[in-house]
């Protein structure tokens, strides 16, 4: 099923979950993630918010959140987020021209502007990462819990073939 295609009310912002495989740079990170995919370690998934705000413009630019490690190239941060230390980890805002065409799910919608409660989340959220504890996953859950309401929407969308 295609988000893209899921009617939406008008004057409301549409929540989306995005996921995509997670990328390391060439050398010693690529090795590592390979490594931990290999021995089935984790879930090699990146999950991400999208917001797509109301507009009646066509091509109305959609805004994506995530969390991610401040210096995900760097084999050291890798090797450390891979054993569950804590590093430093950073809020990523960025505007796509169109939703992804794969594993993009529509999950809501926000009565108040979007973007503006996206803002206030983040500066309440620890950007210390830790995988598995305190990761994108938590991320994802979290800021579409504070648009939305509902909460852990990653377990429900693992019904749709998220992995």
């Amino acid at each position: 099923m295609s988000a893209a295609k899921s009617p939406i009310p008008s004057n409301k912002d549409s929540i989306y979950v995005a996921a995509m495989p997670l990328r390391a740079s060439k050398g010693p990170p690529q090795m590592l993630m390979s490594l931990a995919f290999s021995l089935n370690l984790r879930d090699l998934q990146h999950y991400m918010v999208i917001i797509k705000p109301y507009s009646s413009a066509p091509q109305t630019q959609v805004h994506v959140f995530d969390f991610q490690p401040q210096i995900p190239e760097n084999a050291s941060v890798a090797l450390s987020a891979l054993s569950g230390k804590r590093v430093p980890g950073v809020i990523m805002l960025r505007k796509l021209s169109k939703l992804p065409e794969r594993k993009c799910w529509l999950v809501g919608i926000t009565k108040v502007d979007g973007i503006d409660r996206a803002k206030i989340f983040n500066e309440r959220w620890d950007t210390a990462l830790k995988i598995g504890e305190h990761d994108c996953r938590d991320y994802t859950n979290g800021l579409v819990e504070h648009l939305t309401g509902e909460k852990r929407v990653l377990e429900r969308l693992r019904g749709t073939n998220v992995n």
